[in-house]
């Protein structure tokens, strides 16, 4: 049989046959051997070079064809002779039993790759030989150029970097120096700041001493409270009416004097979904006008209606702590009212005082720097919102005003500042001249010109606006002393408003003065240059022009760079805030320590205080309300934020005077200290807490143990019987007996009758006391006589 067998193949480790057999030509002997040591072994087999049968090699790397069956175990040292070729080049071989070293030759390119062994022949694949330079002469040149492009790029760089770090560096040291000058600026600031906080606070009381406090009477100031914002009410007028009307009234007002009616009438409104917060407030305020001479009347339905508010708000599963929170009903709008009343004597005798003074300072400190007129910021300010927030550079000015009521009178030195405007100089002056008047019986800056003198025939009108007034873009400068530089010491008048300047320019006088200014402006160079400017009267809502005083708005993006580098940080300027509080301190604590006090220079606590406080106090023990903090509460919101807030917040509510924004910002930052005070819950300050909060955050504890002191002082004193509540009720009622008109207030309240008719009479009929007492056909004959009348 032919030893190629493919079916068969041999052993690894050799195999002998059993019969083998030599075809040579016609020689028949040696075709079939039975006994022979013949051995024959597997053909070698070679792997691929490769899955794609091209492999790449780097030159000089030596090529490995891997295997099998590459050396026979043939006995003796018999190996296969193998060749391997490259191409046609063979190569130098080192042979193991698993694969073919072969040394390739110096050749590049791709060849294919021959494997010989006697007369076994196999291709394993093709072999690319790549080679040590892939660069072409033209590649090599074009390096070379962009290497040499590339470095001269490196030494540009390189140049414009040293040239940059030199500017970098001047910039640096101009910063450097800016940060020094702003330094510099804040230790000046802060120094002043300092300064300002050790001012000697006999400074602000000097003026004090002498005039009075300009309290307003009594029926003024219970109108402000309780009809705020109304000048002229009805229940101030007489009323003129027919007689029938007159005795319908009379009627109505018998029938306010039950408390079954008054009680129905007021929950009957209040269950209305068209009864407003607003009528809720007018309603109490009348009933409290018409009940002026029966106080004790009106505190027993005041009792009944505020234990029914109780009831109500511990029905409703509401926190104790919210009740008497806001005026959401009648009730608590009476008893606003009934503290009004009641505590006017209080106000005038003791708690005045010190209010008065704390305004005075306020005002007092506000103008000793500047205020802006449009934006109402000031340089001095306990409320951050109304803090001027730049330095503004000013100087005092002292001006003598010519007393406009004795013009042959000495003239009265007064202190402003010459970044003041024209307006802001009269108000100034007025407050000084007409010292100690009230600010209803003086004259008003509006009504007023102030005229600059210069020797006994040269005199300017100064105003806000005039032919000088500095207009730059959008933007209209208000006519400040500076602007027209006034001088310290000028002599001033304050004279009735004349004319507009702008009609008269024709008058010889004026056109003297205001040449005089001209040239007066013109040597000192100011750039207000009087030909430059075009008059503007007023402000040209067409055009967009926008007034504007020490600051711009806020809003305003028209900032010019210089400008800008040298803004110190707003933040900064919040020390002035401490500023102000350390000057303001003294009048603050006075005024609290006055109110939550129960001694006042040997006069008793107010009755009415003492009175409310123990009602709630029953009220308490009635619903089993052992809470201290639900107390407290009730009590602070009973008095302090009822009457006590709204008082200090708004001065001239008992006083007549004038508050205006700064000093009502700074007026508002201690009232939120006051109800901060009269608070149980404790305040967790951080850095995003509101300024106003802050600035008192280590006065309020202080504030806190006198309001828990003043409130234990008042348990402990001795009830008042019914019959002291009475007779001084009573009393009360006769002061004021005929304060207000009570058939105006009566005819006020009816129209809500007139409103709510149908709803009232369903309510009295309803009710079985109503009933009894034939309520709804006494109101049925006040209806009609006041249809028929109508």
């Amino acid at each position: 049989p032919s030893i190629d067998n493919p079916k068969r193949s041999p052993p690894e480790l050799g195999e002998r046959p059993d019969e083998i057999g030599f075809i040579m030509d016609n020689v028949r002997t040696l075709l079939v051997l039975n006994s022979s040591s013949f051995l024959y072994y597997p053909d070698p087999v070679l792997e691929p070079l490769s899955p794609t049968g091209l492999l790449e090699l780097k030159p000089s790397s030596p090529l490995i064809l891997k295997g099998r069956n590459l050396l026979p175990p043939a006995p003796g040292n018999s190996r296969l002779n193998y060749t391997v070729l490259i191409g046609s080049t063979p190569c130098i071989l080192t042979v193991s039993e698993t694969q073919l070293l072969c040394e390739a030759p110096n050749l590049t390119g791709q060849h294919k790759v021959t494997v010989r062994a006697g007369g076994f022949e196999f291709s394993p694949g093709m072999l690319q030989v790549y080679s040590d330079s892939l660069l072409t002469l033209p590649a090599i040149v074009g390096i070379g150029g962009g290497g040499g492009l590339l470095l001269l790029v490196i030494v540009a760089v390189l140049i414009a970097y040293k040239r940059k770090s030199r500017d970098a560096d001047r910039t640096l040291k101009r910063l450097q120096l800016q940060m020094d000058n702003l330094e510099s600026r804040v230790a000046l600031e802060c120094k002043e700041a300092f300064a300002e906080l050790q001012t000697d606070i006999h400074e602000l009381t000097s003026d004090l001493d002498g005039a009075g406090i300009p309290f307003l009477d009594y029926r003024t100031y219970a109108m402000r409270v309780l009809f705020p914002g109304i000048e002229d009410h009805p229940v101030l007028k007489e009323m003129e009416v027919q007689a029938n009307v007159e005795k319908s009234l009379t009627l109505f007002g018998q029938l306010l004097t039950k408390k079954h009616f008054l009680l129905t009438f007021i929950r009957t409104l209040e269950a209305q979904r068209s009864f407003s917060m607003r009528d809720r407030g007018n309603v109490a305020s009348l009933i409290m006008t018409a009940l002026q001479g029966e106080m004790e009347y009106a505190t027993g339905v005041l009792k009944q209606l505020l234990s029914d508010l109780i009831e109500k708000n511990l029905e409703s599963k509401n926190h104790p702590k919210l009740l008497l929170r806001r005026t959401e009903s009648v009730a608590e709008k009476m008893l606003t009212n009934w503290f009004t009343f009641l505590l006017y004597k209080f106000l005038k005798e003791c708690a005045g005082e010190p209010l008065f003074m704390l305004y005075c300072a306020i005002k007092q400190q506000m103008e000793k720097g500047p205020i802006d007129a449009i934006t109402g910021e000031a340089r001095y300010s306990l409320s951050e919102d109304k803090l001027i927030r730049q330095q503004i550079d000013y100087k005092t000015l002292t001006l003598n005003c010519v007393n406009p009521e004795h013009e042959n009178a000495p003239e009265v030195p007064v202190k402003g500042l010459n970044c003041d405007t024209v307006t802001q100089v009269k108000e100034k002056l007025l407050d000084a001249v007409y010292k100690g008047v009230p600010y209803s019986q003086r004259p008003k800056a509006g009504d007023m010109d102030l005229e600059w003198r210069q020797g006994r025939m040269a005199r300017i009108i100064l105003q806000d606006e005039d032919v000088t007034t500095k207009i730059d873009n959008d933007w209209k400068r208000l006519n400040t002393l500076a602007h027209y530089q006034v001088t310290d010491g000028s002599s001033v008048a304050l004279v009735p408003k004349q004319t507009s300047a702008y009609n008269i320019s024709n008058s010889s006088t004026f056109t003297k003065s205001l040449s005089r200014y001209e040239s007066m402006l013109r040597t000192a160079s100011s750039p207000d240059s009087l030909r430059s400017r075009t008059p503007m009267i007023t402000p040209d809502l067409e055009s967009g022009t926008k007034l504007w005083h020490l600051v711009k708005n806020h809003d305003h993006l028209d900032q010019r760079e210089g400008d800008r580098g040298s803004k110190m940080v707003s933040e900064i300027y919040l020390t002035r805030l401490l500023a102000t509080k350390g000057t303001l301190q003294k009048f603050v604590d006075d005024l609290f320590e006055t109110i939550f006090s129960t001694a006042h220079r040997g006069s008793a606590l107010p009755l009415a205080i003492k009175y409310m406080f123990d009602f709630l106090d029953e009220q308490a023990d009635k619903h089993q309300i052992h809470d201290s903090d639900v107390r407290h509460t009730w009590k602070s919101n009973c008095l302090p934020l009822r009457f006590w807030v709204n008082v200090i917040k708004n001065p001239q509510f008992v006083f007549d005077i004038h508050k205006n924004s700064i000093t009502d910002a700074c007026l508002s930052v201690v009232a939120q200290t006051f109800m901060d005070s009269c608070s149980t819950s404790e305040h967790k300050l951080g850095k995003d807490s509101p300024s106003n909060k802050l600035l008192y955050a280590k006065d309020i504890p202080n504030y806190k143990s006198w309001v828990e002191r003043y409130y234990a002082d008042i348990a402990k004193m001795p009830a008042i019987s019914d019959q002291d509540m009475s007779a001084y009720l009573a009393e009360q009622s006769r002061l004021h007996l005929s304060q207000f008109n009570s058939m105006s207030a009566l005819h006020e309240i009816y129209s809500y009758i007139a409103k709510y008719k149908d709803e009232i009479l369903v309510a009295l009929e309803k009710d079985e006391q109503a009933r009894r007492q034939r309520l709804r056909s006494k109101l049925e004959q006040v209806v009609d006589t006041m249809a028929l009348s109508s």
